[in-house]
């Protein structure tokens, strides 16, 4: 139950950021906002100030901004005229749509740069087992060890520490590493292994055979290295996003790895119980998510909306309505099925059928 409602939550929180970007920007061009919504179906709460009407409504699977003027076909009492959407310049009405997404990235950007201030988790590069038979064992480390230096590197992470280890099959290394107070010289030579990618591709690596011992301390960056984590940590979500999805339509990653609103649960679940940062770097990886996928150009998403005005820049003008309406058919028989897809391999995933 925790974490539906923690779903409910994260998902309102980043719907409301969404349209929050289409509203602020339609309003700052002076566009017409007759209805701001988070939810769709009946309404369970509005208010009306000014000419907006603010509600919340039953499903909360989306939300939406209703623009004086959106339907090109609306006809806009002449007071309101001026306030109509595709009344506007292009590149007011493209600023309009493309800011939803937009909002989204930039959310998730603040809430890391958040994260870094406050302080995140890092896993120590210390030992905790080291396995039998292993290049570790042969070259003499021991439970216990502060890897300190690799290859004259300094290694403050245990991430750091199993980079330079991947980067290195079959290369000996030299380390130092701290027992007891004192440190000590050994090398050790990386055992080649095949490993998966989080994109399913093969890749060799370099393994030692160790366990880390669970030492964390908590680091916290000041304001400009929080600013340029977060940025580094966004641009690298964006571009895995993309990546991602780019692989699913290649068949690289297979269809089944695609999770809905049921995966969202349990992972917001699964977050919850790991603490607060957990959570937080979760929503801004949904977020992240939520603004890459609505710029894909599919007809019905706000990606869509901005190839139509791409091709209207291009043609000098828009596409007829029947175009349109046929275009945005197809991308919600597109969407359907993207979301039976999800819900199927949520539903397999509960049955213990898919992973």
């Amino acid at each position: 139950m925790a974490g539906i409602l923690v779903a409910i939550l994260l998902l309102g929180v980043l719907i409301f950021v969404h349209e929050l970007g289409h509203f602020l920007v339609a309003k700052a061009f002076g566009v017409g906002v007759e209805r701001f919504s988070i939810g769709f179906g009946p309404k369970l709460w509005c208010v009306k100030k000014g000419e907006t009407e603010y509600a919340l409504s039953l499903v909360p699977l989306g939300g939406y901004v209703k623009l004086v003027g959106e339907d090109p076909e609306e006809e806009v009492p002449p007071e309101k005229s001026e306030a109509s959407f595709h009344g506007k310049p292009l590149y007011v009405r493209a600023a309009v749509v493309g800011a939803g997404p937009l909002f989204n990235i930039l959310f998730a950007f603040v809430v890391m740069t958040g994260i870094y201030l406050w302080g995140v988790p890092v896993l120590e590069p210390v030992l905790g087992r080291v396995m039998p038979n292993s290049p570790a064992q042969t070259a003499g480390l021991m439970p216990g060890d502060r890897i300190v230096l690799i290859q004259g590197k300094h290694v403050d992470s245990w991430e750091a520490m199993a980079k330079l280890v991947q980067r290195s099959p079959g290369k000996p290394l030299k380390l130092v590493v701290e027992r007891k107070g004192n440190r000590i010289e050994l090398v050790v030579v990386p055992k080649p292994e095949e490993v998966r990618t989080i994109f399913g591709e093969k890749r060799i690596v370099g393994k030692i055979g160790v366990v880390a011992a669970g030492v964390y301390r908590v680091e916290r960056a000041n304001p400009v290295k929080a600013l340029v984590r977060g940025f580094v940590y966004t641009y690298r979500m964006v571009y895995l996003t993309i990546v991602g999805i780019i692989k699913i339509l290649q068949r690289v990653v297979p269809a089944k790895s695609v999770g809905g609103p049921i995966l969202i649960v349990q992972m917001a679940s699964q977050q919850v119980k790991s603490g607060m940062v957990s959570l937080f770097t979760f929503m801004a990886f949904i977020s992240i998510n939520l603004g890459v996928i609505n710029l894909f150009p599919i007809p019905i998403l706000d990606g869509g909306h901005l190839l139509f005005f791409g091709i209207e820049a291009v043609r000098r003008k828009p596409l007829s309505t029947r175009t349109r309406e046929t275009a945005q058919q197809l991308g919600l028989i597109i969407i359907i099925v993207i979301m039976a897809l999800a819900f199927y391999n949520d539903i397999m995933r509960l049955l213990g059928k898919g992973k």
